[in-house]
């Protein structure tokens, strides 16, 4: 599959250029029609349908659902070359990113703070993280529609946003970085210039709310080492999905809601 992807980036650029790009669209097009039209559907009120009071908990699932039939449908053009080595190395990188991101929010709780922090505590990013995504608030723990915002959550997070966010970084962005002057598809995945680290880790930092601006930066750098050094678009997913299952497990299990 990757020989062929490889010849179809060449042969067909054009194409290939929407396969990059128009998923990462199409994910970020969902989250800016909740920021337009949310403040018109949120009904804050007792008596408010969920659909109204979390408009999240039903555009989140529609978003899945269409940037999962936009993956397919480009399927063909994404040079994943999975391996075992390069992604066991994928779950360690991981594993380690995911780690960074989460110690400004333990460093909360550890210093016992409370409230909105300031200075170099804001910073870092240090906040309490528990407003958020809770699918027990929205429809009672344990009921099948909990259990279904649950799973669907975990299929966004951890299929959904590796597969589109590391294409767009990885594959697309890095080579657009580096040569957008020349014919940047034809750069090597994983090529290694302080220019597109620069650029992508920077965009992937504020593509983020400022409070990740912190793990962001430290996650992000993880990843363009994995890339330069693997040269494997596969790793990088897996690394993604990893970090952010548990990144799941993590806010589920202490209440970190705003995590994700």
């Amino acid at each position: 599959m990757s020989d062929r992807a490889a010849d179809l980036r060449l042969r067909d650029t054009d194409a290939w250029v929407r396969a990059q790009v128009i998923p990462f669209a199409v994910f970020m097009g969902f989250l800016l029609l909740l920021q337009l039209f949310g403040t018109l559907l949120t009904w804050e009120h007792p008596a408010a349908p969920w659909w109204r009071h979390w408009p999240e908990q039903w555009v989140y699932p529609l978003q899945t659902v269409a940037c999962l039939a936009v993956l397919a449908k480009f399927w063909k053009y994404y040079e994943f070359r999975w391996s075992w080595k390069w992604s066991a190395a994928g779950v360690v990188f991981g594993a380690v990113g995911i780690g960074f991101w989460l110690l400004p929010t333990v460093m909360y709780d550890r210093l016992g703070l409370s409230g909105e922090t300031t200075g170099w505590q804001k910073w870092l990013g240090l906040a309490a993280r528990t407003k958020g995504f809770n699918p027990a608030e929205a429809f009672g723990a344990g009921t099948p529609a909990f259990w279904a915002a649950l799973i669907l959550r975990f299929v966004r997070a951890v299929v959904v946003v590796a597969l589109v966010e590391e294409i767009f970084w990885r594959s697309f962005a890095m080579r657009l970085a580096s040569d957008w002057e020349g014919n940047y598809w034809k750069r090597p995945f994983g090529e290694a210039k302080w220019k597109s680290y620069g650029i992508v880790t920077g965009l992937f930092m504020v593509a983020h709310a400022p409070v990740d601006y912190a793990g962001a930066f430290v996650y992000g750098s993880l990843t363009y080492l994995l890339c330069i050094w693997s040269k494997n678009l596969g790793a990088c997913v897996v690394m993604h999905a990893v970090a952010n299952l548990l990144m799941g497990l993590f806010a589920m299990t202490y209440g970190k809601y705003g995590l994700w």
